[in-house]
């Protein structure tokens, strides 16, 4: 939908004006991230009718409370604390200036494409930078209602929101832009970040993963249960944060199943048209889910379908992309269900005899964006702590930690680079430059370059202090 050119000529707006205003003051920092801000929070409603129409259903009570509000705490906390960390930090022979980086551009993702676009966008903002937003292409209607609120709120020398189709996505990834913010797949994230190092333009991502549970052996079982089908069910399953797998202790695992199957049937009611379920966002996905499932079952996995047969009878239903509750048992690690995000209604569920066979199973693996616990904060918490890595962690609860305002929020390895939400979403936005003033009768290479440096007790004290820095570093190696 959108040339090059035009990319191009809105990257160049922005650069030029960001030049010659210089560094953005507190209060226009301020009106700017506040003014988007206003034109998610006051257009919710009509963007909520859009999104809906987009998914194809999704209840507005959903799109209002994780489009619209899960961010404000955390963006309100950031405005709070905007000069503190604008302002220069002094360091013995000069200061530290926190500088905008200039034009960067968002690219979200349609799971929650408002939220996912612009809480990122604002922190550019109040980092003082201008911004650039790719707007998923899956929900057309949503996009261009967001454009035209935009447009009317900002020149495009400031925020300017793309709304195109996959190439304008990939045109987008490849401008020369001073920062890109990426969240989506790994596989996708590993392509933006392929056409970004072609210019040499950082690249911050929010990427996915196998984000695992484990259930210990003094958990709350039905607790777990409850909240663990209640985080694979939200949106459809189509959060970046669900639990894909589930390790249960051996003896507990028929209990346990038994109560994963008695909340999604508590949930369901009418499942064909409970207007708290969510779709598939489009067939493409709704055919990927069903993949990944009859592939699973293919290698010998248990399917399990708690739902009512009468429920079964017209599920999966393409009509609808309403795919049936599942839990897959016993799923042979070669099966695709293993190695890919499943972003739909499916959990797998294994066993484990002792704790440390799930923890080495979860080290072994790609690093996830989010890693799930389920007990006490005992030995055994701790060790998973000390001897997994994820992106964050949640005792007790889903999405937790990543709905903490101010509390950085990212992942590593296959899950993401980098991090935003608070004063990180500052720091990812911000270049810190020293600033060094020069005191005394001798610069730092005065010495060197006269030769008053190379006699013998200049030497001599270099010396003195390299074997003084040995000494000191032996002491802290335990040497």
């Amino acid at each position: 939908m959108y040339d090059q050119h035009e990319l191009e000529r809105v990257l160049a707006l922005q650069r030029e004006s960001f030049l010659l205003q210089g560094d953005p003051s507190l209060q226009e920092r301020s009106a700017r991230t506040s003014r988007l801000a206003l034109a998610l929070l006051e257009n919710i409603d009509a963007l909520s009718d859009a999104l809906c129409a987009d998914y194809g259903w999704r209840a507005a009570v959903v799109s209002k409370a994780f489009e619209g509000l899960s961010w404000v705490q955390d963006i309100e906390q950031s405005l709070h604390e905007l000069a503190q960390w604008m302002a220069p930090r002094e360091v013995p022979g000069g200061f530290v200036q926190a500088k905008p980086k200039g034009v960067v551009g968002v690219m979200g993702a349609w799971n929650f494409p408002l939220a996912l676009t612009l809480q990122p966008a604002m922190a550019a903002l109040a980092a003082g930078n201008r911004v650039m937003l790719n707007f998923p292409e899956q929900h057309p209607r949503t996009g261009a209602l967001l454009r035209e609120i935009v447009c009317a709120r900002f020149d495009e020398s400031e925020v300017a929101v793309f709304n195109g189709d996959i190439d304008t996505a990939r045109q987008f990834s490849a401008l020369r832009l001073d920062h890109l913010f990426f969240t989506g797949s790994p596989q996708v994230g590993a392509l933006v970040s392929q056409a970004a190092a072609k210019n040499l333009v950082p690249v911050t991502l929010e990427l996915g993963g196998k984000n695992p549970v484990v259930v210990a052996r003094d958990a709350d079982l039905l607790l777990a249960a409850t909240r663990i089908v209640s985080s694979r069910l939200l949106n459809g399953g189509q959060v970046c944060l669900c639990p894909d797998y589930v390790f249960i202790p051996d003896e507990k695992f028929e209990e346990f199943v038994g109560h994963l199957k008695a909340r999604i049937r508590s949930i369901a009611g009418d499942y064909l048209h409970n207007p708290a379920i969510v779709p598939s966002v489009d067939a493409r996905n709704y055919a990927r889910v069903l993949a990944l499932i009859d592939n699973a079952v293919a290698l010998g996995a248990q399917k399990l379908e708690p739902l009512a047969d009468t429920q079964l009878r017209y599920l999966p239903d393409p009509a609808s992309r309403r795919i049936a509750p599942t839990l897959l048992v016993d799923v042979p690690e070669a099966a695709e269900v293993n190695h890919h995000e499943i972003f739909g209604p499916v959990l797998v569920v294994k066993r484990y005899l002792d704790v440390q066979q799930a923890i080495d199973y979860i080290a072994r693996h790609p690093a996830p964006l989010a890693a799930y616990w389920f007990g006490g904060d005992g030995v055994d918490f701790r060790h998973f702590l000390d001897h997994t890595t994820s992106g964050g962690v949640s005792r007790n609860d889903g999405f937790l930690h990543g709905l903490l305002p101010g509390v950085p929020f990212g992942g590593i390895g296959n899950s993401g680079s980098g991090a935003y939400h608070g004063r990180a979403g500052f720091d990812t936005f911000t270049h810190y430059r020293a600033v060094a003033n020069g005191a005394g009768e001798q610069g730092v290479a005065d010495g060197f370059v006269s030769g008053a440096m190379l006699g013998p007790a200049a030497l001599a004290g270099v010396d003195r202090s390299i074997a003084a820095a040995i000494a000191g570093f032996r002491r802290s190696a335990g040497f």
